[in-house]
């Protein structure tokens, strides 16, 4: 087939627009932390020589300011932060005191339509299933395969196995179990792995994501699938970075296995545990993708930014939406201040 060149000269003159932000952005970048600082260094030691040479005194050197320097570094980063969440933080907000259409203030009743329609009662209580439970056993799990493959033979092959699913993203992870939860008729064989082994077991095939609430525990197990790797990485190096001289004391003290985990291993990787649970929490909070793939957020499996995005987008209920957007972000604060607390009592101890 000719190519057409008229036909897609506007995609050809996107990509050659596309082409030179991208090397304005890294040519900037590269003159700002590279070229410049090193202009000057060069600029300074040429001042240094011609001094050397001419018996002059030595040009003394201006004490930087720090703060200005600190100040110029993190400008980019401020403006982005203000850019993509300072400001539409602010104007979530302030959509989630008006009507549908962004036209009328209504003050608090969007918050009171979340804790008095039922539907959103429903949501609500699945986001807190999801948050008590995907870090525990999440958790639990990476902690007792770290524990487990710590110094294996093949421990390496067997990190590699387990942390797998992290490489999978939300919407693949949930293909691959809707596959294991599919269901067909009674009459017809079964391909999901799940009712294939119940029928084979002498029992009858179920549809599995249909039945409530059921079905928010098997979405909550493929995030615990998901998040196990990461946890098992994490609390893994933590157990390897424990001192040897305090485990060879341990164990000339006749302390058992049971007893070195509790009294040894634990206290010792208990800020790994935190930031572990603190994480899955956050991710926890915000899970979009499983619910939407898996179930589309039907049969009483929706949570709180499923439910937001189906409000705002779907059903054209802005102020409903923010409202919800607004409520996750207040979940989350507590959250980031306990870990932001808990790393200064580290940096201080």
């Amino acid at each position: 087939m000719d190519f057409d060149f008229a036909a897609e000269q506007p995609k050809l003159f996107m990509l050659m627009y596309g082409l030179l932000a991208f090397v304005g952005v890294v040519g900037g970048l590269l003159l700002l932390l590279d070229v410049v600082p090193a202009w000057f260094a060069r600029r300074r030691e040429a001042q240094l020589v011609a001094a050397s040479a001419s018996g002059a005194p030595l040009p003394g050197r201006r004490k930087p300011r720090e703060g200005m320097f600190a100040f110029f570094f993190l400008l980019p980063t401020l403006l982005l932060l203000m850019i993509g969440l300072v400001v539409p933080a602010i104007r979530t907000t302030l959509l989630s005191f008006m009507d549908a259409g962004s036209n009328n203030w209504v003050g608090l009743s969007n918050y009171g339509w979340l804790f008095s329609e039922d539907s959103i009662v429903r949501v609500l209580i699945n986001t807190l299933i999801w948050v008590l439970l995907v870090p525990l056993v999440a958790t639990s799990f990476g902690l007792l395969y770290a524990v487990m493959v710590d110094r294996a033979r093949f421990e390496a092959v067997a990190k590699s196995l387990i942390f797998l699913p992290m490489a999978i993203s939300f919407v693949g992870a949930s293909i691959i179990w809707k596959f294991v939860y599919a269901y067909r008729g009674d009459e017809q064989e079964q391909i999901g792995l799940l009712n294939q082994i119940v029928v084979s077991l002498g029992g009858e095939p179920k549809q599995w994501l249909l039945e409530s609430p059921l079905n928010t525990f098997l979405l909550i197990v493929i995030m615990v699938w998901i998040q196990a790797g990461f946890a098992m990485v994490v609390l893994s190096a933590a157990i390897k970075a424990i001192p040897a001289d305090i485990v060879e004391a341990a164990r000339l003290d006749g302390v058992t296995p049971w007893q070195m985990f509790w009294r040894i291993t634990m206290p010792s990787i208990r800020p790994a545990l935190i930031v572990v649970v603190v994480t899955l929490s956050i991710a926890t909070l915000k899970v979009f993708d499983i619910v939407r793939t898996a179930t589309n957020g039907n049969y009483d499996t929706s949570v709180i930014a499923n439910e937001m995005y189906n409000q705002a987008f779907r059903y054209g209920q802005n102020g409903q939406g923010s409202a919800l957007a607004v409520f996750l972000f207040v979940l989350v604060i507590p959250i980031v201040i306990y870990q932001i607390r808990n790393l200064r009592q580290q940096r201080e101890g």
